[in-house]
């Protein structure tokens, strides 16, 4: 029987959600050593919303512990490939089997669409556990070329006591991309979650367990930053940092690493990414990308296509077109409602830096062609409606900085040279997008944008067979793919003679 999804429904679930808010720490739910909690406001009506443990130091090395006892006794890496493959798609199908409750979660902390957390967050949290699953008993060890006296055996081995710091915009897909290859390597990992989200966090290491993975595998650590992250990050114990995050906060990780047993560091870091839209592009499809690209989960993606790079010839047209497309697909409501494609923005604080970082570009001389104002303010909510600016050049703030809001910077340009130096044009390399019915010209132009990921006449496709990242200030290492599980090993020869 197919589920009828009205906001009624959704309020008849919240009324029995009972959120647990606790640290998870060796298999069991944990209150925070010092006994502090914190309590998060609900991005949708500003309403008080779960209570959670407030974890520091203490916490983080008692999560560290666990993980590092569980990995010494080999219970896990030390398991049949096979078996291990049979818990960990356990696992994926129990967060399907929860996924309306994972949803409710998920909107609690930050403000999306139900119906986006349950049909984008919670399946591609539950397909990633799932790829990485089904890879455990397909890595196969090498054996090196040598003389006929020797065998060279090359191992791939895993690190150790991951920690894992992961961002609020989609948290339980992030999430997914880090535990998937980590745990799957045969690792264990202590898990911080942004104080704006950790419910599904706490719930996805329930369910892990669950599932029959062992506790001391997976350990949650929910807390602020500087008292839960910074402590991660610095612990001697820990073997590696996979961060994703700000570009500022990833400078930080990696100045800790350093400062204690230098761990390694993988950083999946802010963006300013380039949709390049050519004078003889479809425009519908171009207007479609850029508005999706831009303003999808209320423009907070570290990918968004925030810089609109278009022909002078087309400019005026390509505007009206997005403008079209927002307001015809792109509905901003409360997020239980059904038609909700986009919600709230995760916290009154980043509204009001949203807000600032809009009023800053119109004092520059950027002209607002529509939207980008602070509405549904009788909610209660944190709402900011999706806005094109025009007049922009690639020297304003709009253009530099990233916004994380829903605020699409256009730029205008007359030749292709110029484009691209506009695209390069930044400290960012994330991603970017050339639209145009000139293959050479896709080709020549999605080769030189230094960006992880470039697409040709689409934006955001992908999937778990192609690797995520970043060039420049947007960090480094990959995360999905084959690729992802190869920062969580390290390489061991064995050298035999005969």
């Amino acid at each position: 029987m197919t589920t009828h999804y009205t906001r009624a429904h959704w309020e008849d679930r919240l009324s029995t959600l009972v959120p647990n808010g606790r640290l998870f720490i060796d298999g069991k739910a944990e209150d925070a050593a010092s006994g502090e909690t914190f309590t998060r406001i609900r991005p949708m009506d500003g309403k008080p919303g779960a209570v959670l443990a407030r974890g520091n130091a203490a916490d983080i090395d008692r999560a560290v512990k666990s993980a590092r006892k569980a990995f010494e006794s080999g219970i896990w890496r030390h398991r049949e490939p096979l078996e291990k493959k049979k818990i960990m798609l356990k696992w994926a199908e129990l967060i399907r089997a929860h996924g309306e409750e994972l949803a409710l979660l998920e909107t609690l902390d930050v403000g999306k669409p139900v119906m986006a957390s349950l049909t984008v967050d919670v399946r591609l949290c539950a397909d990633g556990i799932q790829f990485y699953a089904e890879m455990i008993d397909k890595l196969y060890d090498e054996i090196a070329p040598t003389g006929p006296n020797a065998r060279a055996l090359v191992r791939k081995v895993p690190l150790g006591v991951i920690g894992a710091i992961t961002p609020w915009n989609y948290p339980m897909i992030i999430d997914a991309w880090k535990l998937g290859p980590a745990i799957a390597a045969g690792n264990s990992v202590v898990l911080k979650p942004a104080e704006q989200s950790s419910l599904t966090a706490i719930r996805l290491a329930e369910l892990a367990v669950e599932a029959g993975i062992p506790t001391g595998v997976f350990n949650v650590v929910t807390g602020y930053g500087e008292e839960t992250g910074k402590p991660l990050a610095l612990h001697m114990d820990v073997d590696m940092i996979a961060f994703t995050g700000s570009t500022e906060v990833g400078k930080l990780i990696m100045g800790y690493a350093a400062q204690s047993n230098i761990k390694r560091v993988a950083l999946e870091l802010g963006g300013k990414s380039p949709l390049v839209v050519f004078e003889d592009a479809d425009l519908d499809a171009a207007a479609s990308a850029a508005a999706w690209g831009c303003f999808y989960n209320s423009g907070e993606t570290c990918h968004a296509s925030t810089r609109l790079l278009v022909h002078r010839s087309v400019q005026d047209a390509l505007i009206e077109k997005i403008r079209a497309v927002t307001a015809s697909d792109i509905t901003l409501a409360h997020p239980f409602e059904p038609g909700a494609q986009i919600g709230a923005l995760i916290e009154e604080a980043h509204m009001e830096k949203v807000l600032s970082m809009i009023a800053a570009g119109e004092k520059e001389g950027a002209r607002r062609a529509f939207g980008a104002e602070r509405v549904l303010s009788e909610t209660g909510g944190f709402y900011v409606s999706p806005g094109v600016f025009v007049d922009t050049t690639n020297d304003m703030s709009l253009a530099r900085q990233e916004i994380f809001g829903p605020v699409l910077a256009a730029i205008p340009f007359d030749t292709e040279e110029e484009a691209l130096a506009l695209a390069n044009d930044t400290i960012y390399g994330l991603a970017g997008a050339v639209f145009t019915r000139d293959m050479g010209r896709a080709h020549r132009m999605s080769e030189a944008i230094h960006a992880g990921t470039v697409w040709i006449n689409t934006y955001d496709m992908s999937n778990f067979s192609t690797p995520f990242g970043g060039f420049k200030q947007s960090g480094f290492g990959r995360d999905r793919s084959v690729h992802a599980i190869d920062k969580y090993c390290d390489y061991k020869t064995i050298w035999q003679q005969f």
